[in-house]
């Protein structure tokens, strides 16, 4: 409990990161770049216009209090200890968008976790 209570601020900013990024790939999976235009103008013209998307927005929101977060949590811990813990978001994201968009989850990603969260376990334990 006092490590997760200790490192609060680094799991928030994890939370709000993923929040953020399965918004837009919730969003932006009903659109296909193919159809938005033929040209990077109407590329961007489109990019910009999804920033008056309300959950677009909100996303964005949950990427400004992801780096709040984050700056709370670099006044506590060394980045070098920190900053592996932000691959914790990347695991995240591969499983929920796994269960929430039924995207691939094979072997190889599940044993490249595993290696993840054991090196994090690691360097969590060479901390103070």
């Amino acid at each position: 409990m006092k490590f997760l209570t200790e490192h609060f601020y680094i799991f928030l900013s994890i939370f709000f990161a993923v929040c953020s990024q399965l918004i837009i790939k919730w969003k932006m999976s009903a659109f296909s770049i193919n159809n938005i235009g033929d040209t990077v103008i109407d590329k961007f013209i489109f990019a910009f216009s999804m920033l008056f998307n309300l959950w677009i927005m909100l996303s964005i929101i949950f990427t400004l209090l992801s780096g709040l977060s984050w700056m709370i949590a670099m006044t506590k811990f060394e980045i070098s200890y920190a900053y592996p813990f932000t691959i914790l978001g990347f695991v995240a994201v591969m499983v929920l968008s796994h269960f929430l968009f039924n995207e691939s989850l094979n072997f190889y990603k599940v044993l490249g976790t595993f290696i993840i969260i054991i090196g994090i376990l690691i360097v969590s334990k060479g901390y103070k």
